[in-house]
């Protein structure tokens, strides 16, 4: 139907909106002008939406309860089958819940998405299917992911299979736990600030964020696009490199990809760690709250890697301090003027835009005090700094990431990969609903120092399980140069191979 036009009176409102000084006569002749304008507007809303083909038969499936969901994880149960043959055939898939599955719910942990259902497929979901795969459903993550603990999605938290009541990390909550508890095989999360990595420490499983762009964030909830980041969370190395195999390489409608180099990665597996070259970063044993005992047991996993015949020294990159702060323009500026000013997609790139999703998220401007207090703070971070200095820390954040990646690529002329902890502790105790805002944003932020220097900078950057304290996995984190994944999967296989982690 045509789009409704504006009166009089609504110029002038405009204007004002705008910083104009209109008259109502002078609106009356914009009023005229505008009407071709319009008119174009009409044409575009008469055509239909050229979105990509869904194939693979599903049903919206339904909200599992009860023992059914026991941990928390699951959104939607909804089982769609992939290709009869493939490199998935027999493997098992759980979605984070920012990512698009058509015809299936999807909230993205927030009430004030609740009810939305995608029309497509995410690219990467179109890709595991193709390959095999069978797609179980949708699992929790935390509202519009902006939490690294599992305490803030609106379908209530998410326990880690290893400790009921404790954080199972976020934002992809869900598909951590899922994973952990042999659910599924594999899981989909998404990383902006450490959202795969954070889960998998502390559920104790394989997270990989690869370097940015190399897989397509087409079809998933956008925070901000020069960190966005989406790949793959399972139980085994080998599964993960797999799966990445899948996920791989540009779909020409995500700006975010810029000639990604991919590698046949399930080839690296098994070569032993004989020869790499690993820095113990000095950094990332400092980063504020570390557990003496979750560096301990790093160390102990560096000292493994020796053994296996790696090189293995301490280097410092003082920068790395410095890309946590980096991240905070970047992050919440971002996500404000993108995710929640922007609808989700915002503007000024090329590629997929889900039209349905703009239209279904506009509405938290009618619920916003329904927003989580981890996203309110985010905001209110973001909008001060985009209305009080107009987006120049942005900018100048942006213009530094460039200077961090270069401390690290210096940092890789003398080793194939960094070592630190994942994370500076162990899975804590989830808030009771009572929780003062401190300890919500506490148990949601204060690990996220740790892995978000490897969003900024765009590197690959994997978390794997060495050990536990207290019953509670501990997360060690191998970071390599760009589209070195095949060289993690490498020595993360190796260090897999070398005996059950939890007995470190």
């Amino acid at each position: 139907m045509p789009i409704t036009r504006p009166n009089a009176d609504q110029v002038v409102e405009l204007a004002a909106s705008l910083g104009m000084t209109m008259t109502d006569a002078e609106a009356g002749d914009y009023l005229a002008l505008m009407q071709a304008n319009f008119d174009a507007y009409d044409v575009v809303d008469a055509l239909p939406d050229f979105v990509p083909p869904v194939a693979y038969p599903r049903t919206p499936g339904y909200r599992p309860v009860g023992e059914e969901n026991r941990y928390g994880a699951w959104y939607y149960k909804s089982e769609v089958k992939g290709a009869p043959e493939g490199k998935l055939a027999g493997k098992t898939v759980v979605l984070k819940d920012n990512v698009s599955l058509a015809g299936v719910p999807m909230m993205n942990g927030a009430a004030t998405l609740e009810g939305f259902v995608p029309i497509c497929d995410a690219t990467i979901v179109t890709r595991m299917l193709d390959a095999g795969a069978t797609i179980l459903g949708k699992a929790v993550c935390e509202h519009f992911c902006l939490s690294g603990g599992s305490h803030t999605s609106d379908p209530g938290p998410v326990h880690n299979p290893h400790k009921l009541g404790y954080s199972a990390g976020g934002s992809s909550s869900g598909s951590g736990a899922l994973v952990a508890a042999g659910e599924a095989d594999m899981a989909i999360g998404g990383d902006q600030g450490g959202s795969i990595r954070i889960p998998a420490s502390y559920c104790g499983i394989y997270g990989m964020k690869g370097t940015h762009g190399l897989v397509p964030y087409t079809g998933v909830m956008p925070i901000e696009s020069t960190i966005d980041h989406t790949g793959p969370m399972t139980a085994t190395v080998a599964d993960n490199a797999l799966l990445l195999e899948v996920l791989a390489g540009p779909d020409g409608l995500d700006p975010r990809q810029y000639a990604p180099q991919v590698s046949s990665y399930t080839e690296a597996l098994g070569k032993g760690a004989e020869g790499l070259r690993i820095g113990i970063l000095k950094e990332g044993f400092e980063i504020p709250g570390m557990q003496g005992s979750v560096a301990d047991k790093v160390r102990a996993g560096a000292a493994r890697f020796a053994a296996m015949g790696a090189t293995v020294e301490e280097v410092s990159i003082p920068e790395h301090r410095l890309a946590a702060a980096v991240w905070n323009p970047i992050g919440l500026e971002g996500l404000t003027m993108q995710m929640m000013f922007g609808n989700g997609m915002g503007f000024n790139w090329k590629g997929f835009y889900d039209v349905g999703l703009m239209d279904a998220h506009s509405a938290w401007r009618e619920r916003a005090d329904e927003l989580s207090k981890t996203l309110k703070l985010s905001m209110l971070v973001g909008q001060w700094g985009i209305s009080h200095y107009r987006g120049r820390y942005y900018g100048k954040a942006q213009n530094l990431s460039r200077r961090m990646k270069i401390a690290y690529e210096q940092a890789f002329a003398s080793y194939d990969l960094l070592l630190c902890p994942t994370l500076p502790c162990v899975a804590t105790k989830l808030p009771e609903k009572d929780a003062s805002l401190e300890e919500i944003v506490a148990r949601a932020f204060e690990m996220v120092a740790s892995t978000s220097p490897m969003d900024v900078t765009g590197h690959p950057s994997m978390s794997i399980p060495c050990g536990l304290v207290e019953g509670l996995p501990v997360g060690l984190m191998l970071t390599g140069r760009d589209w070195s994944e095949a060289t993690i999967y490498q020595a993360a296989s190796a260090f897999e191979a070398d005996g059950d982690w939890k007995t470190f």
